[in-house]
């Protein structure tokens, strides 16, 4: 028995088990293509964080793991803005092979961003993997090795995306009400 809805949510975009069953078949793709090496995961936080450990706990690579937290800023049009880091990686990631989770992309300019820097610090190879992917929005093309799902055009939460900071929590993807 599933539990009601919340009543901020539209519907359930994606159930428990078809989050689970996507990243077994992510995460066996990924074992597949690193076999033999050391993989060293970088989430960005704090959306990526579900995903992460969801997606690492099935890897059959050893793996590594850090962390990124960024800042966006938008000017007042509401067009993208600048993107900084606000917590770097705790270690380097020169001759590495680099997988970097991201939670959800969406018009791909942060993501832009951060391949750019993590280019510049020397990975032997540098891969992304995204739980959710709204290439509807897309403006940067980006290659995304590795997905789970594409989405709508609509704000959703669960696994990690949040509205103001809530519904992280919840173990299924939602679409919120307008």
């Amino acid at each position: 028995m599933s539990a009601p809805l919340l009543p901020a949510i539209e519907r359930v975009l994606f159930t428990e088990q078809q989050i689970d069953d996507r990243i077994r078949e992510v995460a066996a793709e990924i074992s597949r293509d690193y076999e033999g090496r050391v993989l060293k995961l970088i989430a960005v936080l704090k959306g990526s964080v579900f995903f992460l450990t969801a997606l690492a706990r099935r890897l059959e690579v050893p793996v590594k793991i850090d962390f990124l937290g960024i800042s966006s800023f938008s000017n007042r049009s509401g067009a993208p803005g600048v993107v900084r880091i606000a917590k770097d990686l705790d270690e380097g990631i020169e001759g590495e092979d680099v997988l970097l989770v991201e939670d959800i992309v969406d018009t791909g300019f942060t993501l832009r961003y951060l391949l750019q820097t993590l280019a510049g610090r020397g990975p032997n190879s540098l891969s992304v993997c995204t739980f959710l992917d709204r290439n509807s929005r897309r403006i940067a093309q980006l290659p995304l090795k590795y997905r789970c799902f594409e989405i709508p055009d609509r704000f959703v939460v669960g696994f990690g995306l949040d509205q103001n900071q809530l519904y992280r929590n919840l173990g299924y993807v939602a679409v919120m009400k307008t």
